[in-house]
């Protein structure tokens, strides 16, 4: 893409040093929830955010994962937020409703509470879907969330 040197660009930032960051795991479907957690705790290393800044909780299932980042927001502690999970389709509309809803209320906090919470909720047919995105998706998170608290400051800087 063509871009004029006259127009400023705020440039993706992954350097997580100095971040605290907060991870809300669902236990359904724990096996995907642990590859994700791996995944993404592995990448947040990478991107230089120290382990001791960062808080894992745990929670049933995807749809009690908006209100455990709720509160996670509410404390004040953290940068960002992280969601992982796994909803795996079945044979009902359930499948539908948690997934949806669990999104939604994943969208609010992070528009509520004005800090980036990274979407790790997988939605899948079948368990080897699940299996086959859940390590991408755990790193996915850690660099979203790393890149988009670095933007908001950068926004935050131009005032």
């Amino acid at each position: 893409m063509m871009r004029s040197n006259a127009i400023e660009e705020l440039e993706p930032n992954l350097d997580g040093a100095g971040l605290r960051i907060g991870i809300a795991v669902a236990r359904f479907n724990e096996a995907v929830g642990d590859g994700l957690l791996s995944a993404c705790t592995s990448a947040l290393r990478t991107h230089g955010v120290r382990d001791a800044d960062v808080l894992i909780v745990t929670v049933p299932g995807a749809l009690e994962l908006p209100l455990a980042l709720q509160r996670l927001a509410q404390s004040r502690r953290f940068d960002a937020l992280i969601a992982l999970g796994a909803v795996i389709r079945g044979e009902t509309y359930h499948f539908e409703i948690v997934s949806n809803e669990s999104a939604s209320g994943i969208t609010t906090v992070q528009l509520d509470a004005g800090i980036p919470v990274a979407n790790g909720v997988l939605t899948c047919d079948s368990d080897d879907q699940a299996a086959e995105r859940m390590q991408q998706k755990g790193a996915d998170c850690a660099a979203a969330a790393v890149e988009m608290v670095n933007l908001l400051r950068a926004i935050d800087a131009l005032h």
